[in-house]
């Protein structure tokens, strides 16, 4: 079945039950489906038909659920698109995956004008035309249209964060989404009485698989989060709603971890995600929450989980932990061949998760692939266990007088250093070795920096090429929306100073 009749299934069986709490209010499963359905045929009378790209171009909202389930209804793709973008890359997206409707609200309705006199063709469509639509009922999932599609069309068009040029598409089909919710439900023994706590932008890969496609097809319920900001909102509606799933990204379980905690939570797992978990974040977290905190790993192109540690262990520090089931990884050299234990290659994904390509563009998914591997373009290695480690993206690995230097060695050894936040490592030129690393940190409140005692910290646990013979100290790093820090960004500003 596509993802629309697996959702319709659940919401037939259970229509009365909750889907959906976003603040004070609550969401059963009929009531969502009855704003899918109605929306679904708004899309119809706009024109949308099988196979056309619908964009969603949301901020945070339960509207964002029907939303992704009507075009689903409708057999066209959806577009989730990050609403940190500027127009001008908004606009790229558009042209690029041919996004024949924008489903938005008021919140963006400026850029929405703006984009509409660019795109004049492109039809648009406010979610406050849901407000009141299932609160009395309709939307049968009996009785509703559901477009067929194959396992092997289209559903979701992901476009990739673009560090190193224009964004691509990641093409996941209906197959590949339900494979990797098959495989993560499995993984993290998901059952109805679950409740996912939904906090990162819904447009991530990581929030549309784990907290929203991973509940609705399962008959679990997703925690909406409000407002994250400050940290106890959020621990609060963990509270008041009883979450029990936390996906997240590093960064956030800091905060959790350093924040005054009024009650026993009723999390029963944490998964860390979206980005590497820094070994010392990982150990401050479980000095105090009698709770596993698992490290994941996924990319946009394997819808997105690939490997995640077990529940019930064994946990390793550093490690990403083993594929998920039905997934298989492998560690490859440059010739494909497969390497043994211990040994550092490229991480590489095959599975019914993975895409079905790069939205035209045949060349950048022929690099992307050899023959049903996906290469992730992650240097790591696995053990003899079976679990997985990653040193470091193949583009961010420096190279000192000839010699492999990966950064997040470095980033671990300072995130142990007193007063550190935040750290990354970035390579900079140098005329006599070709490159070597500069630190850029950000500390913690009331914190200063002794460059010199970093240093000797440093010197004593990594040989001196690796050793960054300048840090400087920002107020706190750039990231992206989700959390990932921009080492791009530190590129510029090290360029910029010269260095």
């Amino acid at each position: 079945m596509n993802l629309a009749e697996q959702w319709a299934g659940q919401a037939a069986g259970r229509p009365e039950r909750p889907a959906l709490f976003w603040g004070d209010e609550q969401f059963a499963y009929g009531q969502l489906f009855a704003q899918a359905a109605f929306l679904a045929n708004e899309l119809r009378r706009l024109g949308v038909q099988p196979g056309d790209r619908v964009g969603l171009w949301l901020k945070n909202c339960p509207e964002f659920v029907p939303a992704l389930f009507g075009v689903f209804l409708t057999g066209a793709a959806a577009v989730p698109i990050n609403n940190f973008l500027k127009l001008q890359e908004v606009s790229f997206l558009v042209k690029d995956a041919g996004i024949r409707v924008m489903i938005s609200d008021a919140s963006l309705a400026a850029g929405l004008a703006a984009l509409t006199a660019m795109h004049p063709a492109l039809r648009t469509w406010d979610v406050s035309g849901l407000a009141g639509i299932g609160t009395t009922g309709g939307g049968d999932p009996g009785r509703t249209e559901i477009c067929p599609r194959d396992p092997t069309d289209l559903a979701v068009l992901i476009y990739t964060s673009g560090t190193t040029g224009q964004p691509k598409g990641a093409m996941l089909t209906h197959g590949n989404l339900s494979h990797n919710v098959r495989s993560c439900q499995i993984m993290l023994e998901s059952i109805t009485d679950d409740r996912f706590v939904l906090l990162l932008p819904m447009f991530h890969s990581f929030m549309l698989t784990v907290c929203i496609l991973l509940p609705m097809l399962t008959g679990a319920s997703i925690v909406l989060i409000h407002s994250v900001h400050p940290a106890r909102n959020i621990i609060g509606e963990i509270l008041r709603h009883r979450g029990t799933i936390l996906p997240a990204v590093p960064s956030f379980f800091r905060l959790f971890a350093q924040a005054e905690i009024p009650a026993p939570l009723p999390l029963r797992l944490c998964i860390s995600g979206g980005a590497a978990l820094p070994v010392e974040i990982l150990r401050e977290f479980n000095r105090k929450f009698p709770l596993p905190l698992l490290e994941g790993y996924g990319l946009s192109e394997t819808s997105p989980v690939a490997s995640l540690n077990p529940i019930h262990g064994p946990w390793k520090e550093g490690s990403i932990g083993v594929p998920v089931p039905n997934v298989e990884m492998s560690v490859q050299n440059e010739a494909g061949e497969l390497l043994p234990p211990g040994v550092t290659g490229e991480i590489c994904v095959r599975g019914g998760n993975v895409m079905a390509g790069y939205w035209n563009q045949p060349a950048a998914t022929a690099e992307a692939m050899r023959g049903d591997w996906f290469l992730t373009g992650d240097v790591g290695h696995r053990d003899e266990d079976g679990f997985f480690y990653i040193t470091d993206r193949k583009k961010d690995m420096l190279i000192v007088n000839g010699i492999n230097v990966y950064p997040r060695q470095i980033e671990e050894l300072i995130y142990q250093f007193p007063g550190v936040r935040e750290a990354a490592v970035i390579g900079v030129p140098d005329p006599r070795r070709g490159e070597r690393p500069m630190a850029y940190v950000a500390m913690n409140e009331g914190a200063s920096l002794d460059e010199h005692a970093l240093q000797g910290f440093l010197r004593e646990r990594l040989a001196d090429y690796k050793v960054p013979r300048r840090t400087v100290v920002l107020p706190a790093l750039p990231r992206n929306s989700t959390g990932k820090i921009l080492k791009t960004e530190l590129r510029k500003l090290a360029s910029a100073e010269g260095d």
